[in-house]
């Protein structure tokens, strides 16, 4: 199972502030991220969820410490890693976006394959924050600029 992180962060790899990020919006940014996702098992955190009136991807797999009752029949409760991709492989699925939030990337870093990544510039103000990764680890495979935000894919470094 390939494992994705997809993320907006800046300069300063924050993520979000409350409930909200805090940049503008951008909405070429928000149109190739529900394009990359829609067809493939989402992992994310409970409030990130929670946030969404629609959620994107094909599946949604909800990361909680207490299992919920969710309204929608494409979303699944997990409460580790293992058990996120064992429900992401259950349905059929080769690759699986992790999308949020910071504790969420913080727990499924150790475990991805790959990260794509909307860096746009500048410093924010914010309460959650993508995690560090060690470059060595890690090689900047492409880099596509936008108008306000770059797009970088980073492919974990894998031995043997």
């Amino acid at each position: 199972m390939e494992l994705v992180s997809v993320a907006a962060l800046s300069d300063n790899r924050v993520i979000g502030d409350g409930d909200d990020i805090p940049w503008d919006s951008i909405p070429e940014d928000k149109q190739q991220y529900r394009g990359r996702i829609a067809n493939y098992p989402v992992i994310l955190g409970r409030r990130t969820f929670e946030m969404f009136a629609d959620p994107p991807g094909q599946i949604q797999i909800v990361m909680s410490r207490s299992e919920r009752e969710h309204d929608r029949d494409t979303t699944f409760h997990a409460s580790s890693v293992a058990e996120a991709v064992d429900i992401a492989a259950e349905h059929g699925a080769d690759r699986a976006y992790v999308i949020g939030g910071a504790e969420i990337y913080e727990l499924f870093q150790p475990h991805l394959d790959r990260m794509v990544l909307s860096r746009v510039p500048g410093e924010y103000e914010g309460d959650a924050f993508y995690p560090e990764w060690d470059e060595a680890e890690w090689t900047l495979a492409e880099e596509t600029e936008y108008d306000r935000f770059t797009l970088e894919e980073w492919l974990r470094d894998r031995e043997g």
